[in-house]
């Protein structure tokens, strides 16, 4: 009974501290702050600057290493290799993260010499490769954690990945405003420091504990009110200017919101406790009869699917056990399910990422002002966190309720994006607010959607490899569509010695390319639908109500 509970208390705690680490690893998302210093100490073109920002999203994106390692160290599970744990997937992202930005922040504030292009994209790799580690380890120990509500931990976790841009850009607002370069520093730093203070209470626990939806609904409902207050703090510095002891308070407030998730672990585990006390004092006798009530009912809601003999569609029993082993990556490359899913992503994620990565120049090109490109990529972050937060919280809904398979969101969210695009291509006043918001939630949700489809369809015992695997579509969307559909047009309409363009024409050409790309994507995604809503109806809800029943 102790060891159990110290169990439990490992799984929440291993929550809320994964929930911190992810609330400062996403330094990728904030480039739009660092980049005009980055291309003028270095003297880039837009091209230039645009190839760099593809090595962030090769590095951000391209977790194989980290998915493989994960693997490793974690294979028998922590029990049976007690050194060996997560804390090494972090270990090895705090190493790169602090040598990628560190020496980037020593080539911008010219304590080295400038370093060759390629230098630099290896530092940019460096840093941002760090997040697939975080991401990694925290991601997967928390699918490991809940198996039945894995879509939405997957939200809870991707969605605070989504806020870090905007909480590290308040950290510097606050503290280092007007200093580019220091922010390189903090992005060294912050990161790195916390996760070796925490990165040891992120552990594998699959022990079964009661009330997990409602424990989950309550750092949902946390992460929704920091979203809310960081959206109130952007808006607010966007229109007026505050007093530093405001600013400061104001900060305060925002890591006191950051700490409560703290206080729901403390009560999920305070009830766990009583209820592993009462049931001491409970007759086996009475154990049993409550048991074999719960599985008549779990039965009878299942729709004879647990049958040894067949089900109502003529599978066996033992076709379906065979359908439900794990995939390792080479049998998932193997499969049409990858391919299709790796497409989709390629035009959704790779397109978004293109639009973030330009995000301060779009700006630039229709007048608006630097603090007004600051708010936007700030309000990214927030609109990146509500696609991730509302993907996974309703394919979760939508899949225990109705059956709905998590494709069918995957299509939705490109149809969207598309709409997003061609609202930035039309460049009406506030087209920038409109389009990011429409683009930010589409992104978001495929980040979300994404990991959660690949634990569903290859299983969980090598979905860190697998999803990290099939990221590898956004760095080269990013590529195809950063440096070639927008860098390259757009250094062809500069004018000038300063390498800039001004007005609509700028992007419009590009954008109305990445509409057509997100379009397309959701015809792919479509096929993935088709293709796999008879593998969800047979074996992932079948999975999902076995996982209830333990």
């Amino acid at each position: 009974m102790k060891s159990s509970s110290r169990s439990d208390t490992s799984k929440w705690l291993a929550t809320v501290a994964s929930i911190w680490i992810q609330c400062t690893c996403g330094a990728s998302y904030a480039f739009g702050i660092y980049s005009p210093v980055l291309k003028s100490t270095q003297g880039y073109h837009q091209s230039t600057l645009d190839t760099v920002s593809v090595f962030k999203d090769i590095g951000a994106n391209a977790g194989i290493l980290s998915g493989m390692l994960y693997a490793a160290i974690t294979a028998g599970g922590e029990t049976t290799h007690p050194r060996r744990g997560p804390w090494l997937v972090h270990a090895a992202g705090v190493v790169q993260c602090f040598v990628g930005y560190f020496f980037m922040w020593l080539a911008v504030t010219g304590a080295i010499p400038r370093p060759p292009v390629w230098v630099m994209c290896l530092f940019m790799f460096l840093g941002a490769h760090a997040q697939t580690f975080f991401n990694t380890a925290n991601v997967v120990t928390a699918v490991h954690n809940f198996p039945q509500y894995n879509g939405t931990v997957v939200g809870i976790m991707k969605g605070f990945l989504g806020l870090s841009g905007a909480v590290l850009v308040q950290v510097y607002y606050t503290c280092f405003r007007g200093k580019q370069t220091t922010f390189l520093l903090m992005l060294a730093l912050l990161p790195s420091i916390l996760t070796v203070l925490l990165m040891f209470l992120v552990k594998i626990n699959d022990t079964p504990t009661r009330d997990v939806k409602k424990h989950l609904n309550s750092f949902s409902w946390v992460s929704i009110i920091i979203a809310s207050y960081l959206t109130f703090l952007i808006i607010m510095e966007d229109v007026i200017t505050l007093p530093r002891l405001v600013q400061m308070c104001l900060l305060v407030v925002l890591f006191l919101l950051l700490s409560s998730p703290l206080g729901i672990a403390i009560r999920a585990q305070k009830q766990d406790s009583q209820r592993l006390l009462a049931s001491s004092s409970t007759t086996p006798l009475l154990n049993d009869y409550v048991a074999s009530a719960d599985t008549e009912k779990l039965l009878a809601t299942d729709g004879g699917m647990n049958r040894s003999t067949t089900i109502s569609d003529g599978v066996s029993s033992e076709d379906l056990l065979a359908l439900e082993k794990d995939m390792n990556v080479i049998q998932a490359i193997g499969s049409m399910n990858f391919w299709l899913l790796f497409v989709a992503m390629m035009c959704g994620m790779g397109s978004g990422l293109a639009t973030i990565n330009n995000i301060s120049q779009i700006g630039e090109s229709l007048g608006y002002t630097m603090a007004e490109t600051s708010a936007l990529v700030s309000l990214w972050s927030i609109w990146n966190f509500l696609g991730r937060f509302i993907a996974g919280f309703m394919s979760d809904v939508l899949l225990h309720k109705k059956g709905w398979p998590r494709p069918i969101f995957i299509c939705g969210t490109l149809v969207t994006m598309s709409i997003g695009h061609m609202v930035i291509a039309s460049g009406f006043p506030g087209n920038l607010y409109v389009g990011s918001v429409l683009v930010g939630i589409s992104y978001g949700a495929q980040w979300s959607l994404m990991p959660t489809i690949t634990s569903d369809i290859f299983g969980v015992k090598n979905m860190g490899t697998i999803f990290n695997t099939i990221s590898v579509a956004s760095p080269v969307g990013s590529y195809m569509f950063s440096v070639q559909a927008i860098g390259e047009i757009y250094d062809r309409e500069t004018s000038g010695e300063d390498n800039a363009c001004y007005g609509t024409h700028c992007f419009m050409l590009s954008f109305f390319i990445l509409a057509s790309v997100s379009l397309s994507g959701s015809l792919v995604a479509l096929v993935l639908f088709f293709n796999t809503k008879s593998y969800y109806t047979r074996v992932v809800i079948r999975r999902l109500r076995r996982a209830a029943k333990q």
